[in-house]
């Protein structure tokens, strides 16, 4: 994967959990409002790296991949979590067993983006 188009998915990924998480808690944020802010944090952080990237690509790769590392630590939490009580209801608008299965993607696409972001860059010539 290039450098651009690991940014493009930084991108979209950290829009998507902003997004997804919103609409997932949009009438039970105020029962425990640190449950909502978790996807909050792992999108800034993969805007952020996306952008320190775009910037200099061979110094925001750092930050970058601290981003993935970040969202695929939460990921790897979220993922067994939901697991453990995929039986249970959920906030969600959709079937917990769906939901689930979407946070395992996005955990395993966040684990290879990481592992995409951690090859040293090209030389430039």
């Amino acid at each position: 994967m290039s450098p651009a188009t690991n940014r493009r998915l930084a991108v979209f990924v950290g829009a998507f959990c902003i997004v997804g998480e919103t609409v997932r808690r949009w009438h039970t944020w105020r029962e425990w409002p640190p449950l909502l802010f978790d996807d909050y944090v792992i999108g800034a952080f993969l805007f952020y790296g996306a952008w320190r990237s775009s910037r200099d690509a061979r110094e925001g790769q750092r930050f970058l991949t601290a981003a993935w590392g970040f969202a695929a630590a939460f990921g790897y939490a979220s993922f067994f979590g939901h697991l453990q009580y995929v039986s249970s209801p959920d906030p969600a608008p959709i079937p917990h067993v769906w939901l689930t299965a979407l946070i395992g993607a996005g955990w395993l696409l966040c684990l290879w983006a990481l592992f995409e972001s951690l090859r040293p860059l090209k030389e430039k010539s």
